[in-house]
């Protein structure tokens, strides 16, 4: 794969990527294309793929869940938009949408930096991912992709914060993409 020409500085962002309505596989496979297009995106890997328990409203379809490595020349800001942008074109509208209901596309901005490290509080974006480090099915496909990944809050390991996680939600390994 060959790095686009330009001056921008190439960076690592991990994005935590699920669905539970409509083709759950296609919505992603299409949200995975669209990044693959974006001339400052690069997909690097893909973690395997879960079937999970929902958290919160437990009466919906259970999610498929994974993580995904790129690397990126945009801003986190910018990248959040992008990628809520996508999770709309893909169907979602995150203003008229239950808390942690069903949605077609989930696109979840998990760390960014070449560690992982960039720590951010803003309004419409806090890295880490505030809840990353409680939930399995954010942590087991992190831990597929970069298991010594520190998280730069809890300072553990991911695969550490795997272990002690306080997570009963049930998750199913459904293979490589």
């Amino acid at each position: 794969m060959t790095r686009p020409s330009g001056t921008w500085a190439w960076t690592l962002a991990w994005i935590g990527v699920g669905s539970n309505q409509g083709p759950v596989r296609y919505q992603i496979d299409r949200a995975l294309t669209r990044l693959q297009r974006h001339g400052r995106v690069l997909l690097l890997r893909c973690s395997p793929w879960y079937r999970t328990e929902p958290v919160g409203l437990r009466q919906q379809p259970w999610f498929t869940n994974g993580v995904i490595l790129i690397a990126t020349t945009l801003a986190p800001q910018d990248l959040l938009h992008l990628l809520h942008r996508i999770e709309r074109q893909r169907g979602r509208d995150r203003g008229h949408e239950q808390p942690w209901g069903p949605r077609p596309l989930d696109l979840d901005l998990l760390l960014y930096g070449h560690q992982g490290e960039t720590v951010m509080e803003r309004t419409t974006l806090v890295l880490p991912h505030p809840r990353m480090h409680q939930r399995r099915f954010v942590l087991q496909p992190l831990v597929d992709l970069t298991p010594t990944l520190v998280h730069p809050l809890q300072g553990k390991t991911v695969d550490r914060l795997l272990a002690e996680v306080d997570d009963s939600g049930r998750i199913k390994r459904l293979g490589r993409r």
